[in-house]
């Protein structure tokens, strides 16, 4: 398409026509050549205009024929029905365009808190990133954070200020804004003039109402640009006053911004379709290829090192599922960003996965073969017949695999470096609403967890529970609908804390179990004596039986009975720890004493020399650390301590900001994710560890 008729379809994309609008316009594109592809992904604020921005290129390059709307649920990014109804994106798609001869894979990603896991498998999939901030918000922590994550991997970043046809708009302070979060080397590169916009560097200005703005801006660029330019001449060219080659200076940008040192800003509107073009030019142009990414790193399954991969098609098959869905009609799809080799339609391939099985993702391979191949364009999927290193495809109808798994060649398999997942700290305990809506919660749970690496499944041992672990509320919210969408009927319970129960004080037992009803009957009877132990000492079995009135024998099965009945508890049905127990009597007879019998009676004495003692109960307590700016330090600290945490220190956090430890009670967290996020503006992030079990206040 030529730039006059791009920027034709550019206008119409925004011009709201009620042509029905489609998304299996055109042919599937397939590139032969890595340096034809580009991957960006799409980060911003939730609410930013991340998808209406893809709608707009879509329908500017023709891949559909009218831009669809967040409100009517129409966009090609978000066909998942809790996208819909949540009316923001919760995963991240795929939405492929050509401009000229270069395919740019459009990664959408989710722009809450929530859907963290589905950005950064969206970053992993991409060669560079592309900020999109509102010209009439401000710029949220949570998206500053973002971008210090990208600094630190030197991933390639532009800017994109949208919503300009908003009567509120101003592009000037949306720029400012956009320096104070993200720093000196974010410069524009066009000036909104009209309904076009207009470069910085080229030529004289074509609106006179804006030539102060463009002098204004000219200066600052030309000296970032210089800056991070090799020729070392051209500053002092510049000082003296030379007019440098625009092509120079051109050249000089597009480097620095495929480096990552550089970051230029696009006014655009997707709603007009102002400053497309000139976008679309600055993704094919400064975007590196990925040829010029580094590829993760690879290894054997025993864990030995390979040599680094490169994006070249015919180098060993390696590739990395980056989302998974469930198609009613299609199976298991897996979206699949290809780092090296060529994966082809019915090749054998190996699906390996590693380091999640905290989460219920055990580690596993297996053997499988491609049976259909699809460039994907959002939810819709369009046959390919291969695909090369660099792009982006989806397969379907695989058995095992899972998102964040590697694909590799089945004779050659491999592995590769999982990218950084984050932990949920929101725990949601779910129960079937009948025996089978059970049995189906449990096959259906499966599904969910393998599409979603931030999910984390347990059954609780000692609340029998089955808890949800979730980045928040929203993500909760996507989980239940999903397994409701599958036919379960399910409903939300209260999380109970996995309490213990000690003595607090000395105490004896007298357990007998005699029973006699014809045939050999049953006799045993002990006599135990309870002492608390220092906490987390556990467990201690003495026995003190003097002239063997007890068989050695029947002691051990006086210890399981106590065992047994310290994991169903003697006051509340928590499990009992720290204790020690010694056998000091009892009785036995020569024909009725057994192994059952000797059990019964250690429990019964347990139970009795509970009802004589003071009992404890003990609460989970976590080491907790919290990492916030520094303005937020004094508020998270004074929040902890209203949770009846202990704050233990603070220290410089990496980058920016402080880490506050602290030790916290398990019962004041179960909603922490969610408050520590509105207290911070969405920066606050934490981390727990199981620390000890304390008493309860008040509950003894």
């Amino acid at each position: 398409m030529s730039a006059k008729g791009t920027r034709e379809a550019a206008k119409a994309a925004g011009s709201g026509n009620a042509e029905p609008r489609r998304t299996d316009t055109g042919v599937a594109l397939t590139p032969n050549d890595p340096a034809k592809i580009r991957n960006v992904a799409l980060a911003g604020h939730s609410g930013a205009g991340k998808s209406l921005l893809v709608e707009a290129l879509l329908a500017a390059t023709g891949a559909i024929s009218r831009m669809g709307t967040i409100t009517d649920g129409n966009t090609v990014s978000d066909s998942d029905p809790s996208a819909i109804h949540q009316q923001r994106s919760v995963t991240l798609s795929v939405a492929p365009i050509l401009v000229g001869d270069v395919k740019v894979n459009l990664i959408d990603t989710p722009g809450y808190s929530d859907f963290t896991g589905e950005l950064r498998a969206g970053l992993r999939a991409a060669d560079a990133a592309l900020f999109v901030v509102s010209a009439i918000e401000g710029i949220d922590g949570a998206t500053v954070a973002l971008w210090e994550e990208c600094a630190r991997i030197r991933l390639p970043r532009a800017v994109v200020v949208t919503k300009l046809d908003h009567p509120r708009a101003d592009f000037r302070a949306a720029v400012g804004r956009c320096q104070e979060a993200f720093g000196e080397q974010v410069l524009p590169l066009y000036l909104p003039a009209g309904d076009q916009v207009v470069g910085v560097l080229q030529g004289p200005p074509v609106d006179a109402g804006i030539e102060a703005d463009l002098e204004e801006a000219r200066g600052p660029l030309i000296e970032g640009i210089i800056a991070e330019s090799e020729d070392e001449t051209l500053m002092d060219r510049y000082l003296g006053g030379e007019e440098l080659p625009l092509a120079d200076l051109i050249a000089d940008l597009e480097t620095a911004v495929a480096r990552g040192s550089f970051h230029p800003v696009m006014p655009v509107s997707a709603e007009t379709g102002q400053g497309l073009v000139e976008l679309m030019s600055l993704l094919t142009d400064a975007m590196p290829s990925p040829l010029e990414r580094p590829a993760p790193l690879a290894m054997k399954l025993d864990g030995s090192a390979l040599k680094p991969l490169g994006s070249h098609p015919d180098g060993p098959l390696a590739g990395e599922v980056v989302r998974t869905t469930v198609d009613p009609f299609l199976g298991r799809v897996c979206l699949v960003r290809v780092f090296s080799g060529t994966l082809r339609e019915d090749s054998p391939i190996h699906i390996g996965g590693r380091g999640l099985a905290d989460r219920g993702h055990e580690d596993h391979d297996s053997d499988e073969r491609v049976t259909h191949l699809y460039s994907p364009v959002g939810s819709s999927l369009k046959a390919v017949p291969f695909c090369i290193a660099g792009d982006i495809c989806a397969i379907s109808k695989l058995v095992a695999a899972e998102t964040g798994d590697t694909v590799s060649d089945r004779d050659q398999p491999l592995l590769l470096e999982t990218w950084n997942i984050p932990e949920p700290l929101m725990p949601v305990a779910v129960e079937g609403a009948s025996r089978s809506d059970e049995d189906a919660l449990a096959k259906s749970i499966g599904k969910i967890a393998a599409a979603d690496p931030t999910l984390r499944v347990e059954r609780n041992q000692d609340t029998h529970q089955l808890i949800l672990w979730c980045m928040g509320e929203a993500h909760a919210e996507v989980v239940l609908d999903r397994l409701r969408g599958q036919g379960v009927k399910l409903q939300t319970v209260d999380v109970i804390t996995p309490l213990r129960e000690t003595f607090a004080s000395k105490a004896s037992g007298h357990g007998r179990h005699v029973k006699q009803s014809g045939g050999h009957g049953q006799f045993a009877i002990c006599d135990i004596e309870v002492e608390p132990l220092p906490r987390g000492e556990g467990f201690q079995f003495v026995d003190r039986i003097v002239g063997g009135v007890i068989p050695a024998t029947f002691v051990a099965s006086v210890e399981k009975g106590v065992r047994a009945q310290m994991l169903k508890g003697v006051a509340e049905g928590f499990p009992v720890v720290d204790i020690k127990v010694t056998l000091v009597g009892g009785k036995t007879h020569s024909v009725d004493s057994s192994d059952a019998a000797f059990q019964s009676a250690g429990a019964l004495a347990l139970r009795e020399a509970a009802a004589a003692a003071k009992i404890q109960l003990l609460e989970p307590v976590s080491s907790v650390t919290v990492s916030v700016p520094d303005e937020y330090v004094g508020t998270v600290m004074s929040d902890l301590s209203g949770r009846r945490g202990r704050v233990t220190g603070t220290d410089a956090a990496p980058g920016q900001g402080a880490e506050i430890s602290a030790e916290v009670p398990d019962q004041e967290l179960l909603r922490y994710a969610i408050e520590l996020r509105a207290l911070t503006a969405g920066t606050g992030r934490f981390k727990r560890t199981y620390l000890r079990h304390e008493p309860v206040p008040g509950r003894n």
